[in-house]
């Protein structure tokens, strides 16, 4: 795997919220001049479903999935003050600071399982992410794929990494599964799971998940009403990421008996 380096961008222009996202993302301009969707650090969820965000992106772009770039954005305290709706320029007021986007790619349609096109081994791929990640968010309610030129995209991993909503209790994930893939959008097309996960194994190894996770700013894992430190949490989702890979055929048998 190449080594992992992600661009920092300044915001220059709010265009317009995305309704359809839970959290209020946004479609902004950065100095770059490209068009990025912003996810909010003042959001629901906060700071942690941009580090979900940050670690499935970079997962699913190691496993050789596509998935938009991912940059940090800088958003400054001068939108808030000129946007007219209210629950948005909360939202602006209070994600000051170092954000997270996803390249925009325009003209994509989401996906839907009864016309979309999604290869068996793509499926299974995304499938094993999904359970490695326990990403509950990629059902047929809310795909969270995209078709592009012809292509599955993935986006929104936000709500992965249920875990470290309660870091009181984080180390009784480490024994589980993922019962929750019986419901996953792509089971049915997911046919090659045993060939995805020797894929993932040659793609996925320690080093790999120690540069994702060293990518996630200290200023994301700081929280003072958490127990544990930056450093804690950082060696938690690194820990809980490797006891994922390490029973990888477990996780591949519990979706061929739910499939």
């Amino acid at each position: 795997m190449n080594a992992i380096e992600i661009r920092t961008v300044d915001v220059v222009q709010y265009i317009k919220p995305l309704r359809e996202g839970g959290s209020l993302p946004g479609i902004v301009k950065a100095d770059d001049e490209f068009l990025y969707v912003l996810k909010f650090r003042g959001a629901g969820q906060g700071k942690k479903a941009l580090i979900a965000e940050l670690i499935g992106a970079e997962l699913a772009r190691a496993m050789e999935l596509k998935v938009p770039e991912i940059v940090f954005m800088n958003l400054d305290d001068s939108f808030s003050k000129t946007e007219p709706d209210e629950e948005i320029q909360d939202l602006l007021k209070f994600s000051v600071g170092l954000n997270l986007g996803l390249h925009f790619l325009s003209g994509a349609i989401v996906y839907d399982p009864l016309v979309s096109v999604a290869d068996p081994l793509t499926a299974s791929k995304v499938v094993l992410l999904d359970s490695m990640i326990s990403n509950i968010d990629r059902t047929a309610k809310n795909t969270n794929l995209l078709n592009w030129h012809k292509e599955l995209w993935l986006i929104d991993h936000g709500s992965s990494f249920y875990f470290h909503h309660n870091w009181e209790t984080w180390e009784t994930h480490l024994e589980r599964t993922f019962p929750a893939i019986k419901d996953h959008v792509l089971l049915e097309r997911a046919t090659q799971l045993p060939q995805a996960s020797g894929i993932i194994k040659k793609r996925i190894s320690e080093e790999v998940i120690t540069e994702i996770v060293s990518k996630i700013p200290e200023d994301w894992l700081s929280s003072e009403s958490d127990p544990l430190t930056p450093h804690e949490k950082r060696d938690a989702y690194m820990k809980f990421l490797n006891t994922r890979l390490g029973k990888l055929d477990v996780l591949v048998k519990e979706a061929e008996d739910a499939r």
